[in-house]
């Protein structure tokens, strides 16, 4: 059966990652909510303005059933603006402590590239996963950071900068060549002391529309790495576009791809709709006990 593939036998992967203290167990994949305080993201983009807002977003994400939240300032999309580190921070450090206040039992993570941003968050805010869209190509402090920090790293794939990645980016083999920088970089952080890394193969990061479908047809290559796959697909253009559709109409594509990421091995899904993300969750975990 499709969900039962012979890659499944061979490799046994790590099902669990640690964050302040909690064992968080991946054996059945689980959902993490966007919580985007950028005026510019391509879907969300400035709703989230004030602290009344954003509470009732991560109340949200947290009813509907996300095991994460993951709260970004800086806008990754194709051809955004550049953020400096105050403007950063100053979008971040009030969200973050607000939710930690009124949600501390609440798992966080936070969406940034750099290094310091992390260290100021997490110190005053308390532990965080850290998501980091360049994998640590744009801090190279990034990786000792979060050794030091001892909190779970989502280590992303990208070609390029938001700025450039989509101009003209060229692969001869997508999965080798993802495949080589997740080996070069879990080798870094391993020797940085970090205990926990979550790979994600970086839709729409440097990738066309046919190098996106490619990855998502040979997803389960990754499990070689024994490694949590993350994958973040939600309304993003490979969809989208696709569908000849806005990112507003793209809710049943999104579901359609993350349903088809969960067969081929994915253990988070970070999505923008969490009810349905976890409904999609639940009725493969169904499928999967019926298999066995």
């Amino acid at each position: 059966m499709l969900i039962t593939s012979n890659a499944s036998k061979f490799f046994k992967r790590k099902h669990t990652i640690q964050l302040n203290g909690e064992i968080i167990d991946l054996k059945d994949p689980i959902v993490m909510g966007i919580l985007n305080l950028s005026p510019d993201s391509f879907f969300d983009g400035g709703k989230y303005k004030n602290e009344k807002k954003i509470l009732a977003r991560a109340e949200e994400i947290l009813e509907q059933g996300a095991t994460f939240i993951d709260i970004g300032a800086v806008s990754t999309r194709p051809g955004a603006s550049d953020v400096s580190t105050k403007t950063e921070l100053d979008r971040l450090m009030p969200a973050v402590c607000a939710i930690r206040k009124k949600f501390p039992a609440a798992r966080l993570s936070v969406d940034t590239f750099r290094s310091w941003v992390a260290v100021r968050v997490i110190e005053e805010c308390g532990p965080c996963m850290v998501n980091d869209i360049s994998g640590g190509n744009f801090d190279v402090h990034m990786f000792e950071t979060i050794g030091k920090l001892d909190v779970p790293y989502v280590l992303m794939h990208i070609q390029g900068t938001p700025q450039t990645m989509q101009e003209e980016p060229e692969y001869d083999d997508i999965i080798k060549e993802i495949s080589n920088f997740f080996t070069e970089k879990v080798k870094r952080l391993t020797k940085c002391g970090v205990k926990d890394v979550i790979i994600d193969p970086g839709f729409g990061f440097g990738k066309t529309l046919d190098d996106n479908y490619e990855l998502l047809n040979r997803l389960d290559a990754f499990k070689v790495f024994q490694l949590p796959l993350l994958v973040g697909v939600s309304r993003k253009s490979m969809i989208a576009s696709l569908l000849g559709h806005t990112p507003a109409d793209s809710l049943n594509g999104t579901s359609v791809v993350n349903t088809l990421s969960l067969v081929a091995g994915a253990d988070i899904l970070r999505v923008h709709d969490v009810r349905e993300a976890v409904e999609a969750v639940r009725i493969y975990k169904k499928l999967k006990e019926i298999a066995l």
